[in-house]
């Protein structure tokens, strides 16, 4: 959801209208009064207030190193004070409508900034190392509006160590207590080597920019109230996780998003008892491309409610225990073009998984392709999931209702649970036996009308296939093992309009009702109580 004017912009309106001698726009008596909290407390974004161009910034002050710092500021004697020591620069202002323009190169030095007001931070080639802190320290609670000038490269790094300032935060090469809301189409390389790369004790939102986070210690960016990406490109190598919300939300519009972190990639992460905060994650649309090598790392996890509306996604985890895409609420997927390969369950969620739409492939090593811990829904897209040996599933919600009322879906494990006939609308067959990897596995009308050619992922000795499409309708098929494919598409494995030639006949059966089971299975079943038969029954 686009994000709607805050409570503070609309009473500013009003207080606009019913006050004779007020004067100057709303955005101005915003720039006054309420950029950020001046208590600390987290705000959150607003998309009016949040767009630079509804922001004016009326001075320019300028600084750039050479072989000491040049200052030019006009509000030398008007609300800005700027002190230098050595590269040090420290700028203390209560004025408002300030621009301040970065240039130059500096290996110790830094700019932190108190501000009353909001303020804009242009980076205009700007290379900053400080040995002892952050290379950008903004101890103020107001919206920063950061701009990567077009054509820019800028570089900022701070040490394996800082000195402290009592009463003052300071964790990352970039740090701010307020808002960062970056812009332009330059680039900007942050490294940190205490703790984060890009850290907001408020937000962080990115409309443009081509920005590298780099952490050789913590997070890429780490957030307190809320991370939201419109736009840009986002590169992140990082220690723990890529992007963490720590007490709020994430939100992804759109933009590339390239992350390889030793824990979590993308994680709203709260956990603790505070009901007003909903750490839920919403992703839109936009290109991300998530891998992680930590124990237990979830590519992409939300404490909340997570939901996948679009976007071309694409996650890797290769530890034990460490989950794909996983939501402790609900997990939905709209639309989208999704592919996990997880060492553990690629899609898990605490209560409820739902799929709408979308073309996703899920390869678990260890687990799961599809679990959820409750139930579970596709009403479209075309789904792959593929579990390991009995007892992992292609799809799992153990005893819970498991309904099915459009897409193509294919789940291949040692089991899986049974889909719910008494609730699904569109017919699925259940296969047991055996496979092995690089064969095909087919199945076609008594016509010879091709219903399904997959090619398998793996070896198993013991093979349950759950397949379920619109066009299984009542009549007689065949399954065949190998042959050949020529022709048509392929879906990591799923051959669509592609001729077939024959292999093996492995059995016939036919389809009179809304799950058909083939062999015997050696998983759960999605049927209350287990169904008529039972998990690992004979049909």
């Amino acid at each position: 959801m686009k994000l709607k004017y805050s409570l503070i912009n609309a009473l500013c309106i009003f207080s606009f209208l019913i006050i004779p001698y007020a004067f100057g726009s709303c955005d101005k008596a915003e720039t006054s009064d309420s950029s950020g909290s001046s208590s600390g407390s987290s705000s959150t974004p607003d998309d009016k207030q949040d767009q630079v161009d509804n922001s004016y910034f009326s001075t320019l002050v300028t600084i750039s190193w050479d072989s000491t710092p040049i200052v030019n500021n006009p509000l030398e004697n008007n609300g800005v004070d700027i002190q230098t020591n050595g590269d040090e620069v420290v700028i203390k202002s209560t004025a408002e409508e300030v621009e301040y323009l970065l240039t130059g190169t500096t290996t110790s030095g830094f700019v932190k900034i108190y501000s009353d007001y909001k303020f804009k931070l242009t980076m205009n080639g700007v290379d900053i190392t400080n040995p002892t802190g952050p290379a950008i320290n903004i101890q103020s609670h107001k919206r920063v509006f950061v701009e990567i000038k077009d054509g820019t490269v800028n570089k900022l790094t701070d040490g394996i160590s800082y000195k402290t300032v009592s009463g003052e935060d300071m964790k990352a090469a970039f740090f701010s207590e307020g808002q960062l809301i970056f812009s332009g189409e330059g680039r900007l390389q942050v490294t940190g080597n205490y703790k984060h790369a890009i850290c907001s004790d408020d937000y962080i939102r990115i409309y443009k920019g081509n920005i590298t986070a780099i952490s050789n210690v913590s997070d890429g960016i780490h957030t307190n109230s809320a991370f939201v990406m419109d736009g840009g490109t986002l590169d992140i190598e990082s220690q723990t996780d890529g992007i963490e919300c720590e007490k709020g939300y994430i939100e992804i519009f759109d933009g590339t998003i390239t992350i390889t972190s030793g824990d979590d990639g993308i994680a709203a992460s709260y956990e603790e008892n505070d009901t007003s905060i909903d750490p839920y994650l919403v992703i839109h649309g936009g290109t991300i491309q998530v891998t992680t090598s930590g124990i237990s790392a979830k590519a992409i996890k939300s404490r909340s409610h997570l939901t996948i509306h679009n976007g071309d996604i694409k996650v890797k985890t290769s530890q034990r225990e460490a989950e794909g895409i996983e939501s402790k609420k609900t997990l939905v997927i709209n639309n989208g073009t999704i592919v996990v390969e997880a060492y553990d369950d690629c899609l898990n969620a605490a209560t409820h998984i739902e799929i709408n739409g979308g073309d996703i492939y899920c390869y678990s090593q260890a687990n799961d392709g599809v679990d959820s811990n409750g139930t579970l829904l596709i009403t479209g897209g075309r789904i792959i999931a593929v579990g390991t040996s009995s007892p992992e599933e292609g799809f799992d919600c153990d005893h819970n209702t498991f309904k099915i009322t459009g897409g193509t879906i294919l789940g291949i494990g040692g089991s899986t649970s049974t889909p719910t006939s008494n609730t699904c609308t569109q017919r699925s067959v259940l296969y047991a036996g055996s496979g092995t990897a690089n064969t095909l596995f087919h199945i076609e009308t008594s016509e010879g009308i091709n219903l399904l050619t997959y090619e398998l992922p793996r070896t198993l000795s013991s093979m349950t296939v759950l397949y379920s499409s619109l066009e299984i309708i009542t009549g007689s098929y065949s399954i065949y093992s190998g042959g050949s494919v020529s022709g048509g598409s392929d879906f990591y494995g799923l051959y669509e309009n592609t001729s077939y030639t024959q292999g093996t006949q492995l059995t016939t059966f036919h389809v009179n009702s809304m799950v058909t089971t083939v062999g015997r299975t050696g998983g759960e079943n999605g049927e209350p109580n287990g169904g008529p038969n039972g998990p690992g029954g004979w049909w």
